[in-house]
């Protein structure tokens, strides 16, 4: 099984590719469903995304201009952030401050906290 970032043909992705962020949000309030687990979506700018209740596990999102989105209610475990704008960004409690700031300058994937 390759992780390597994928990028698929679900069309909700594929709004996210063309970087048409509006009407990816249109379509997720209408409940259109959306496969982002392990996608490339490197260098893409996704300013305005309503990433509530998204899986986006094992994102490619090296370069990508995340700012000012809330991705306290959004699946990010495993997602890698390397270089990316995060100026304005939520991040879930579940991320702490370290393991964001690694995968921000160092690439790696994002790991949540274990609760002992």
């Amino acid at each position: 099984m390759s992780s390597a970032p994928k990028i698929k043909t679900d069309p909700m992705y594929l709004l996210l590719r063309e970087e048409n962020i509006e009407e990816f949000n249109a379509q997720k309030t209408k409940g259109e469903a959306c496969d982002l687990v392990g996608s490339d979506l490197r260098n893409m700018d996704l300013r305005g995304l309503d990433a509530v209740g998204l899986d986006m596990s094992r994102c490619y999102l090296r370069q990508a201009d995340l700012r000012g989105i809330d991705f306290r209610m959004t699946q990010l475990e495993g997602a890698s952030i390397k270089g990316a704008r995060i100026s304005g960004a939520y991040f879930p409690a579940s991320l702490s401050p370290e393991e964001i700031t690694l995968s921000l300058l160092h690439g790696t994937c994002m790991r949540k906290k274990s609760m002992e």
